[in-house]
């Protein structure tokens, strides 16, 4: 079975290169971003140049030599690996049996570009990912195969993406076009009415509350970590707050105290918690451990983040 993979960065990388050691599954070619002048190549383009394949530039497939590439690879099925712009239908219909995508949510819950960003800001203990057969609307089609993963009370969108959903979503893929090949992959529609479909997760969604309770903002700063970053002020500029998580320990004072400052970093005192930060971000500036920070900065215990 032919297939053409449309995808992009090391995940698309990754799932090209699990798939041509698949037997009986013939990598056709690729679409991805183009590299641009005296920029580093994308690392899923870069791969297919390196096997000797076709590249067609994403963006491409909007115009009419773009599509006549696409359609030349005579592709059985697409393979869509981490997509983020917006395809024309045809591109996705082209292929015999059509087009999978990869979705790193228990669809249908969570549709939307930030999936793993709102599983863990709305307190999810478990999420997951979803190949699903792509139809007109955002993440609707019907599901091809899913898998869970449970949230930790410190996870991160960086430590459930790269350390479970990365890999687990390469091979998740794998499987799946072996079901399509074999015939036997099926086609379950979504429970619409279950669905939920959340914006991209940005700086007005990433403010801290100090006053809101411990298990909720810590699922906050965890959930905007490392994009977009949850931020509170500091002498009237952003500061955003990684590496982030409750202590477990209960010391009085009041919601957004500094309560102390070590090499490890800084514990403030929330509403039913304490949070140690392990790294801030300073406006306009790089991360930098949070106790390196604070010693810079003047910051000293008993200062109250509001």
């Amino acid at each position: 079975m032919r297939v053409s993979i449309m995808g992009q960065a090391a995940f698309g990388e990754a799932v090209f290169k699990r798939l041509r050691e698949e037997q009986g599954i013939e990598v056709a070619g690729i679409s991805a971003p183009a590299p641009t002048a005296g920029g580093r190549p994308d690392a899923l383009w870069a791969a297919a140049e390196s096997a000797g394949l076709p590249a067609i530039a994403t963006i491409s497939l909007k115009e009419p030599t773009g599509m006549d590439a696409w359609r030349g690879l005579n592709a059985d099925l697409c393979v869509m690996a981490f997509v983020t712009d917006i395809i024309p239908d045809e591109a996705l219909t082209l292929p015999r049996l059509g087009t999978i995508q990869y979705h790193p949510s228990l669809l249908p819950l969570h549709r939307g570009s930030s999936a793993i960003n709102w599983a863990i800001i709305n307190g999810d203990r478990e999420t997951g990912l979803t190949v699903f057969w792509t139809d007109k609307g955002i993440d609707t089609g019907p599901i091809l195969l899913q898998k869970r993963v449970a949230i930790g009370p410190a996870d991160t969108v960086g430590s459930i993406y790269f350390n479970q959903l990365f890999p687990l979503g390469v091979e998740a893929l794998a499987e799946s076009v072996g079901l399509v090949a074999a015939g036997t992959a099926p086609r379950i529609e979504q429970e619409h009415a279950l669905s939920t479909y959340e914006p991209p997760a940005a700086d007005k969604h990433a403010e801290i509350r100090w006053y809101e309770p411990a298990e909720r903002l810590s699922a906050l700063v965890r959930g905007c970590d490392p994009q977009p970053g949850a931020w509170t002020l500091f002498e009237g500029e952003k500061l955003r707050l990684f590496d982030c998580h409750l202590t477990g320990e209960q010391r009085p004072g009041m919601p957004g105290r500094v309560l102390g400052i070590a090499e490890s970093g800084i514990d403030v005192r929330l509403n039913g918690g304490v949070l140690h930060i392990g790294r801030v971000q300073p406006a306009g500036e790089k991360k930098i451990a949070a106790g390196e920070w604070a010693a810079t900065s003047g910051l000293k215990a008993g200062f109250r983040f509001r």
